[in-house]
This record gives structure tokens, C-alpha cells and sequence, in this order.
């Protein structure tokens, strides 16, 4: 998926995050959604991994269910990475975390299905 989809996917989700769960909330317009989309992308994409490998013990122990405090920290982190930036995204706590980065990965998960596509069967379609 091209990156300005999945940055628009992911602020949509950050969007649904802030309407359903308490403590996570944005004040501010579409354009700053999509810095704190950007921020969330960039967490996600050079710390995210670093806090698997330094906690893979526990994510077996825990048969994977730690990967929802991963992700829970790291959209805290965004959070806090968005309010030094003036972005207007904020996270009260760890549980409004967890739940907001649960809401956030359904929401992105749904929201890529629906624009991806699998190019073996469009191709198979097109011949």
C-alpha cells in the first residue's frame, strides 16, 4: 500500500481512537491529524520494533498478548512526541493507551483491507 494511503489510513484511525475511547483526544484540524499521523508511522517504524527485540522473552511468555502493551506504549509515546510538536493529540494514561492502539489497529487493519488489493487476482481478472 502506498504511503499516503496508509498515512491516511492511519489518521483516520487515530480519528475513530479519539471519538471512542476516553482519555485519548485531538484538538485541531485535518492537516495537523495527518503530523500526528506521521509521528505515530515513524514510532512505529524505528522504536516499535527495537521494544520487540528487547522484549521478546515476555511477548512468548505471554504467547504475544504483550505486544498490545507494546503498542499501547508506543501510541503513548506519540502522545507525548505530538505535544512537544504542538500537534494537539494526547493520551491521559496506560489504559487509554492500550485501548486507543487496540481501536487504532482494528480501525488501520479494516481500512487496509478495503484498499488493498491482491495483484495476483487482478491479474488473473485482466487476462
Amino acid at each position: 500500500m502506498p504511503l499516503a494511503l496508509r498515512l491516511l489510513a492511519n489518521a483516520a484511525a487515530l480519528w475513530v481512537a479519539t471519538r471512542l475511547v476516553p482519555g485519548v483526544t485531538y484538538d485541531g484540524g485535518w492537516l495537523p491529524l495527518f503530523g500526528v499521523a506521521l509521528v505515530f508511522a515513524v514510532v512505529n517504524t524505528f522504536i516499535r520494533p527495537l521494544a520487540q527485540v528487547l522484549t521478546f522473552p515476555l511477548v512468548i511468555v505471554t504467547l504475544g498478548l504483550f505486544l498490545l502493551v507494546i503498542n499501547g506504549c508506543m501510541l503513548w509515546l506519540t502522545s507525548a512526541l505530538s505535544d512537544s510538536l504542538g500537534l494537539g493529540f494526547h493520551v491521559s494514561g496506560f489504559w487509554a493507551a492500550f485501548w486507543g492502539a487496540l481501536v487504532v489497529s482494528i480501525v488501520s487493519g479494516m481500512l487496509s483491507l478495503m484498499v488493498t488489493t491482491d495483484r495476483r487476482v487482478t491479474d488473473r481478472v485482466m487476462r
